[in-house]
């Protein structure tokens, strides 16, 4: 097996590696969406108590709540970024293909010549 053939062989596999792992993630963060969604409904919940009863308590677990819901956004931030990180990587490697084949071809059409 050529050189070139490996390369391309390599290439289609780690292409392949990042479109899996690109479905996880958006799988991932379709899940997360729905918690996020939760805890924006949970904490507007709690916000509501506290403005109504004005309670220590209700005040407390307004506040656990925020703390929840800017950790799973900031989860979701995170996550967002390694999609992208991920959607650049599968861009990078499809442009590899093309050169490696041209290379390929060639290789052949030299190969042909002598």
């Amino acid at each position: 097996m050529s050189k070139r053939a490996n390369q391309r062989r390599q290439v289609e596999r780690h292409l392949a590696e990042a479109g899996q792992r690109l479905t996880r993630a958006r799988e991932e963060l379709a899940a997360l969406d729905e918690q996020v969604a939760w805890f924006a409904e949970a904490t507007e919940d709690a916000r509501m108590r506290a403005l109504v009863t004005e309670s220590p308590a209700d005040r407390r677990e307004l506040s656990e709540v925020e703390r929840h819901t800017l950790a799973i956004n900031r989860s979701r931030a995170d996550l967002v970024a390694h999609i992208e990180r991920l959607r650049r990587l599968q861009d990078e490697l499809l442009e590899e293909l093309p050169a490696v084949e041209a290379a390929d071809d060639e290789v052949q059409r030299n190969e042909r010549v002598f």
